[in-house]
């Protein structure tokens, strides 16, 4: 799970796992959980996303079943910045036939 810093990655994470709201802090790095979903287990990485960090994306697209990208559509100011990195995603040569 990846995007900008600060749409709510780690919230929807820790949502998913907990079933609740928990209050979070940026992201240094990533976090990872396992959750049950649909009868079956996801382990989940969430990525960082301030800009020093995006370039090390691609190093957690190994092994990947789907690719989540996370956008707080009330950020108006960086939805062309979103969506470049949506598209940089969405056509990385790691993720060819991997769900986005």
């Amino acid at each position: 799970m990846v995007g900008l810093d600060a749409p709510g990655k780690t919230t929807i994470l820790y949502k998913l796992k907990l079933g609740e709201v928990v209050t979070t802090i940026p992201t240094i790095g990533f976090n990872v959980e396992t959750i049950s979903f649909n009868s079956r287990n996801w382990t989940v990485w969430d990525v960082g996303g301030p800009d020093k960090i995006r370039p090390l994306w691609r190093h957690y697209y190994q092994n990947t079943s789907a690719a989540i990208f996370v956008i707080d559509s009330n950020d108006r100011d960086r939805i062309e910045e979103a969506i470049f990195e949506w598209r940089r995603l969405t056509t990385s040569p790691e993720l060819i036939g991997v769900p986005c």
